[in-house]
Formats: C-alpha cells, sequence, structure tokens
C-alpha cells in the first residue's frame, strides 16, 4: 500500500472511532454522528480505494479528478447547514411555544394583583368585594354622584 493510502485510512477510522465515543458518552446525538460517521467512512474508502474517485470522476465527466472532490465536498458541506438551519429554526420555535406556554401557566397560577378600589366599595376581603376573578382595574372607577374628594 502507498502511504498516502494508509495515512488517509487510518485518519477514516480514526474519526470514526472518536466519533463513535462522542456518541457513547452522549456528547454527541445520533442525528449530528450520522454526518460524521459518513465523512469517516468515505475517508477511509477513499483511502482503501483511491482509484475509486478516479473512476467516479471519469464517469461522471470530470477530467480533473481532485476538482469533483472538491465540489462534492462544498455541495456536502452546504447541505449539513441547511439541515442544521432547519434543526436550529425547529428547536427556536419550539423555545417560543414552551415559553408562550410556560406565560400562560404562570398567569393562571398566580392570584391577581390587589385592585386599588372594588366597585362594589368595600375593601378586598371583606363579603361584597369583587370576587369574579377578573383581571385588575388599571385606573379607578369615575366617582359616583355625590361622591366629592
Amino acid at each position: 500500500m502507498i502511504t498516502y493510502q494508509i495515512t488517509s485510512m487510518a485518519i477514516g477510522v480514526g474519526l470514526a472511532a472518536i466519533i463513535l465515543f462522542l456518541v457513547r458518552r452522549d456528547h454527541l446525538h445520533g442525528p449530528y454522528a450520522i454526518w460524521w460517521i459518513g465523512a469517516a467512512a468515505t475517508v477511509a474508502l477513499l483511502g482503501l480505494f483511491p482509484r475509486l474517485f478516479d473512476v467516479l470522476a471519469s464517469k461522471m465527466g470530470v477530467s480533473y479528478p481532485p476538482i469533483l472532490a472538491i465540489v462534492l465536498g462544498f455541495s456536502l458541506l452546504l447541505l449539513k447547514m441547511l439541515t442544521m438551519d432547519l434543526d436550529r429554526s425547529r428547536q427556536e420555535r419550539l423555545i417560543r411555544r414552551l415559553a408562550q406556554r410556560l406565560a400562560m401557566l404562570e398567569a393562571r397560577q398566580n392570584p391577581p394583583s390587589p385592585q386599588l378600589h372594588s366597585p362594589s366599595g368595600a375593601e378586598e376581603g371583606e363579603p361584597g368585594g369583587d370576587t369574579t376573578g377578573r383581571e385588575p382595574m388599571t385606573t379607578p372607577p369615575p366617582p359616583q354622584r355625590g361622591d366629592r374628594e
């Protein structure tokens, strides 16, 4: 075997081992690991059979095989970036919805703040006070006829 074959094969196998280690230790989740395992397998495969890439390039009509590697690598990077953006958008949407649900739950659990004036004229907590559960009024009600301050 030629030295660059051994080197690229070792890099591919080493990368695959690192990815499997990270997945096993729960530092890298499965969907992300699939991309990296694919990259490691491609490097190892091309390290074992470098002529395979030359044959693939000639079948596709590419006269200079290294350009095919660059174009395919760039295409895979763009595809990876697209999937990352889709995943990030999904996560942001989920976080926004969870924040809205949390705000609604907190609004249900927290009692309303005390009112400035109760509509019936009774103080809060006394019988005859407003117990309808409505939101507190932000401005006091207008004075009744005969009431002067």
